[in-house]
């Protein structure tokens, strides 16, 4: 019963964080956009996977590392920000004319390499979901538990949550990408870059506590 209603707790508190639209939610509502089912997939693969790297590094005591360390803290998180930034101004100037056109046209196997590999370095270049994890998640363990299983429990809590989410913001995006006209589309491309400028700019400015 305590091992349960502790999963249920996690469970409650990881939906509330991230249903809150951060980078990865926003890349699923642009892949969305695009109609394309192996864009959105791999997309998704991409953001699911990072969590299993991420809580398995925590598992691994190097969200502590990362903690401790001011240097390395600073490395990855400059590199999180550079890299959000890049990808506002790519979608700033993304052109959304051809998702209308075209809608069954298959893109080239290279985008869902490259959709899996945006979502993947959203999420570890971004030192918050690894310093999030190191102090939320360990408050769920239960220290006369075996913690493997406790850890892989919530792993696999956490992807199905953030995939349950993703698809909700994926459906948003091929809903646009049905009722907008291609000025709307280029204005949500617009809009998503924006909120993707403004987290590049949080993340910069936040500091370790």
């Amino acid at each position: 019963m305590k091992v349960s209603g502790t999963l249920i707790m996690y469970a409650i508190a990881s939906l509330a964080v991230t249903i809150i639209p951060g980078p990865t939610m926003l890349l699923a509502l642009t892949n969305g956009v695009t109609k394309n089912a192996r864009i959105i997939s791999m997309g998704m693969a991409g953001a699911a996977i990072s969590d299993l790297i991420l809580i398995g590094l925590v598992a691994l005591g190097l969200g502590s590392l990362l903690i401790a360390s001011e240097v390395l803290f600073s490395l990855v998180k400059w590199v999180g920000v550079g890299y959000l930034f890049w990808l506002s101004c790519q979608l700033w100037r993304s052109a959304p004319v051809t998702l209308i056109l075209e809608p069954t046209r298959l893109a080239p196997p290279a985008s869902g390499k490259r959709a899996f590999m945006r979502s993947l370095l959203v999420a570890l270049s971004n030192p918050k979901g690894l310093l999030f994890f190191s102090a939320f998640l360990p408050q769920f363990v239960i220290t006369d538990q075996p913690q493997v299983m406790q850890y892989l429990t919530f792993a696999l809590i956490t992807v199905t949550i953030d995939i349950i989410i993703m698809l909700g913001y994926v459906f948003g995006g091929i809903q646009a990408a049905r009722v907008f006209t291609v000025v709307g589309l280029k204005r949500l491309n617009r809009t998503c870059a924006a909120i993707m400028l403004f987290l590049a700019g949080g993340l910069a400015a936040y500091r370790k506590t």
